[in-house]
């Protein structure tokens, strides 16, 4: 069951990558960069934090840290054993505020429209073959990284295999909404579980650290905005909601709630999902065998 829903949740993950936002990211290359520098200061100014101030496991500091990717790094956190009740509370409270925060903020200044509609791809029986071969795809790249012994193999390899078909344009097609809603269901009864005996002193350390390493990574992300608004023509709603540190989908759907250009927004979160992902997935390969050595370490003393 768990190795089905880490399939479903990262096939969906890769439906978002589309032809359009590929090409978006070589038309403002500038632009893209100062955006993987900005996440890779994220990762490590927020995993430093959660480090000192809240005395965090390495492991689960990363997990903590990333901007964005929460499905994967909740999977990956289960897989690897890292603490999955802090890093859920953490990255939950951080959509949670930019989801509240980003359009009031925005609208504060009379930066917002009316909302339209997001589009979706089509599933269904008219698209069959081009959904057979979506899952066909993700199940191959998944096994392969499995025996890769790629951290999370089976979650990165059918995301990897889902984002390939998308990107290059050869299938439009997305799994059906039930389909996609039990691998979430089953994610979230997963995560859930392991809240099992948190007290409240506990759960209120924890929104602490979520509250803390927010506050960085938005600070990192301002930073950021200001110096891509002052150097470049763009508009500055377009520049805080591709800087902020959300997930790919979340962003999305608030840029065209905002009446947005969705192409630079999703070019950049296209290029941070793909620069999060894996470096936050070479990060958890190196750390998790010192977790694990530090973990044997303690156990002949308890």
């Amino acid at each position: 069951m768990h190795s089905e829903h880490r399939i479903s949740s990262s096939t969906l993950a890769g439906q978002v990558v589309t032809p359009r936002s590929v090409s978006g990211v070589t038309t403002w290359p500038a632009s893209v960069f100062l955006l993987i520098l900005c996440s890779l200061c994220m990762i490590v100014a927020t995993t430093s934090y959660l480090r000192v101030v809240h005395r965090w496991d390495p492991l689960s500091a990363l997990m903590g840290a990333s901007p964005g990717s929460m499905a994967q790094v909740i999977a990956l956190s289960t897989e690897l054993g890292a603490d999955l009740r802090a890093i859920a509370i953490v990255q939950t409270v951080r959509v949670l505020l930019l989801v509240i925060g980003l359009p009031n903020g925005l609208a504060l200044f009379g930066l917002t429209v009316p909302a339209v509609p997001m589009a979706r791809g089509p599933s269904g029986a008219a698209v069959l073959g081009e959904m057979i071969l979506l899952t066909a795809v993700a199940v191959a790249f998944a096994v392969t990284f499995l025996r890769l012994r790629f951290p999370g193999g089976l979650m990165f390899g059918a995301m990897t295999g889902s984002a390939l078909l998308h990107g290059t344009g050869t299938i439009h097609a997305v799994l059906p909404w039930w389909i996609g809603s039990a691998a979430v269901i089953t994610l979230g009864a997963v995560v859930g579980s392991r809240f099992a005996n948190t007290t409240l002193r506990m759960l209120v350390g924890y929104t602490g650290a979520a509250f803390g390493s927010f506050a960085v990574s938005m600070a990192i992300a301002t930073a950021f905005i200001v110096l891509v608004t002052a150097l470049f023509p763009f508009q500055i709603p377009n520049v805080v909601i591709a800087f902020s540190p959300g997930a790919q989908d979340t962003m999305m759907v608030l840029a065209l709630a905002l009446h947005l250009d969705p192409v630079y927004v999703g070019a950049h979160h296209l290029a941070r999902f793909l620069v999060v992902t894996f470096s936050v997935a070479v990060g958890a390969r190196w750390l998790a065998p010192r977790k694990a050595k530090a973990r044997e370490r303690r156990r002949p003393e308890a």
